[in-house]
């Protein structure tokens, strides 16, 4: 995160609001989707998701996974993080305060209250992140 670029990219995975979680299916698909995450600044991503989920299957199956930040419209800003994901022991959504500092009004917009947005997003996912490359 010294370089210009680490630090442009920090800042997008603090800032940004979603991002594409890509895994692999059985049959060695990407599988990309959207998704609400958090950044600790430190290494890992947080993110929250129903449970019965692909995405949930495929990392179960293959950790290896990559998140991907749209870049500006014309080719430049990429930011793609990528590491192995795991399910975690961190506490519900309404639990991290940071988190809902920032998609508290999304939650709000979407119909949930932070509590009822833990309960349907009940599954915590820790992504180590390894590498960080983009543009």
């Amino acid at each position: 995160m010294t370089t210009e670029f680490g630090a442009r990219a920090d800042r997008r995975l603090r800032d940004e609001l979603i991002g594409w979680l890509v895994t692999v299916n059985p049959a060695g698909a990407p599988v990309p989707v959207p998704v609400w995450f958090l950044w600790d600044g430190a290494g890992s991503l947080l993110i929250y998701s129903r449970p019965s989920t692909a995405k949930l299957r495929n990392i179960a199956a293959s950790p290896r996974v990559s998140i991907h930040l749209d870049g500006d419209g014309v080719g430049g800003d990429v930011v793609v993080a990528s590491g192995r994901a795991c399910l975690s022991d961190d506490p519900g959504a309404d639990g991290v305060n940071a988190y809902i500092e920032k998609y508290g009004e999304r939650i709000t917009r979407n119909g949930w209250t932070p509590a009822s947005f833990a309960a349907d997003y009940s599954v915590p996912i820790r992504v180590e992140v390894t590498r960080i490359s983009g543009h």
